[in-house]
């Protein structure tokens, strides 16, 4: 496993000999807010958040370790594994990302 530098997300080795990295996202859909770690390729393709969201050959996002809170209220659910239909994705963030006012 590389351990990561100051502000470099952590990339672990593949078995298959491809780095690959978690990233931290938030996202919301019409009912609920979650927030998990989506598996990137280290560089170059699908090391975007982006590069996964437009992938018309995917139907899900998948993540691990999430947290999935309701809307409306309710109680907050942790998940080992969540699968995602990118059809119901309202807007993904990274949660440490700063805000800026508009």
């Amino acid at each position: 496993m590389s351990l990561p530098s100051a502000g470099q997300p952590a990339a672990e080795d593949d078995p298959n000999g491809t780095e690959e990295r978690r990233e931290r996202i938030r996202l919301e859909t019409p009912r609920h807010r979650i927030e998990g770690s989506l598996m990137l390729a280290r560089d170059g393709y699908r090391s975007r958040v982006s590069d996964m969201l437009n992938a018309s050959e995917r139907d899900f996002l998948t993540l691990t370790d999430v947290t999935l809170s309701p809307l409306d209220g309710g109680p907050t659910e942790r998940h080992a594994f969540m699968a995602i239909a990118r059809a119901h994705i309202v807007y993904v963030v990274a949660p440490g990302a700063d805000a800026s006012p508009a």
